[in-house]
C-alpha cells in the first residue's frame, strides 16, 4: 500500500509558540499563492488520497548558524486546502537532524512533513534562503527528458534517505546551479530552491512552460 500524502515521518519535538507577524510572512504568503493558483500546492479529492501536497519555506536568522541548526519558516503541515494561510499556519524550525530523523520546531503549527528536505538544502548551501515544493505530473513525467537531476525511485519523501539523496544530488549532478530536483519515488514531487523567492520562483516555472510545451 502505498504511504498517504502528507504524514509525518520523523520524531518531532515541538514547543508551541506565538506566531510570526504576518508582515513577515506577507512575501512567503504571495508565493504560496501563485503556487496555489497554479495548483502546484493545494488539496484535492481526487490527487493523493484527498491528502494536501506542496509547501514553501524560507530561512531566518541567525544566518551564522551551523547545518542542522539553520532556522527556517515553513508552512505547517496538511494547510495544502487553506487558500490563504495565516500566520498560525506557520513554524520555525530550529533544527533539522537528518541522520535522526529528527526535527526540533517552535510556533503554532506543527511543521510540512517535507521538513527533513527542505532542512538538508540549506545545510547544503548556505546562500539559499527558499525552499519551494511542488506537485506538477507535467515537470515529474518529463523531469528526464528536461534534464533535471532526479532522486532515487526507491526513496520516499520525509525522509533521512530523501536527504542523503539530496546530498548525492549535490555531489553528483548540476543540482546547486540548476536549483531544481525532482522526487522520483515521490509522484509529481519537484523542489526548487534559490537565494530569493524570485529565483526559485521562476526555476519552478519555467520548468512547468518546459514541461507543458512536451504534452
Amino acid at each position: 500500500m502505498a504511504v498517504k500524502e502528507g504524514v509525518i515521518k520523523y520524531t518531532i519535538q515541538h514547543t508551541p509558540a506565538a506566531p510570526m507577524a504576518a508582515t513577515e510572512l506577507s512575501e512567503l504568503n504571495a508565493w504560496r499563492k501563485i503556487l496555489v493558483l497554479l495548483k502546484l500546492i493545494g488539496q484535492d479529492p481526487a490527487r493523493y488520497a484527498g491528502y494536501g501536497f506542496g509547501n514553501i519555506s524560507r530561512r531566518v536568522a541567525p544566518w551564522d548558524a551551523a547545518p542542522e541548526e539553520r532556522h527556517f519558516v515553513i508552512t505547517g503541515t496538511q494547510t495544502g486546502d487553506i487558500a490563504d494561510l495565516q500566520p498560525e499556519d506557520f513554524t520555525v524550525v530550529v533544527a533539522s537532524q537528518s541522520q535522526k530523523n529528527t526535527i526540533v520546531s517552535e510556533g503554532p503549527a506543527y511543521p510540512s512533513s517535507e521538513s527533513l528536505t527542505h532542512g538538508i538544502i540549506y545545510d547544503m548551501d548556505d546562500s539559499v534562503r527558499w525552499v519551494m515544493h511542488a506537485h506538477s505530473p507535467e515537470i515529474w513525467r518529463h523531469a528526464q527528458a528536461l534534464g533535471i537531476p532526479v532522486t532515487d525511485a526507491t526513496v520516499a519523501y520525509g525522509s533521512p534517505e530523501m536527504a542523503n539523496e539530496v546530498v548525492r544530488l549535490f555531489a553528483e549532478t548540476d543540482v546547486a546551479s540548476q536549483h531544481i530536483f525532482a522526487m522520483g519515488g515521490h509522484e509529481d514531487g519537484i523542489v526548487t530552491f534559490g537565494q530569493t523567492a524570485e529565483e526559485a520562483g521562476s526555476v519552478m516555472l519555467f520548468a512547468l512552460a518546459n514541461a507543458m510545451a512536451r504534452n
